[in-house]
């Protein structure tokens, strides 16, 4: 997988609608609000890329396990634990 975000990376303004009690005890608690806001988006697209990648590979995955339970681990008698 990719790295979602980079400390140089380029910054673009966007505008965000957040709700106004939550943005209240941000600010109250001295938050970064684009840092936490770019730390949520980035672990989001971490989140969906990992489904997405689950989702393309689901055919894979599960004809690799149906080996596994049919045949056993590929090398298991040369496991020494």
């Amino acid at each position: 997988m990719r790295p979602t975000t980079s400390q140089n990376s380029v910054r673009k303004p966007t505008n965000v609608t957040l709700g106004e009690a939550l943005l209240a005890e941000a600010k109250a608690l001295n938050i970064n609000i684009s840092q936490a806001a770019e730390a949520g988006l980035a672990q989001a697209v971490a989140a969906r890329r990992a489904e997405c990648w689950l989702a393309e590979n689901k055919a894979a995955l599960e004809s690799s396990n149906a080996y596994v339970e049919t045949h056993g681990l590929p090398l298991a008698r040369y496991r020494t634990f």
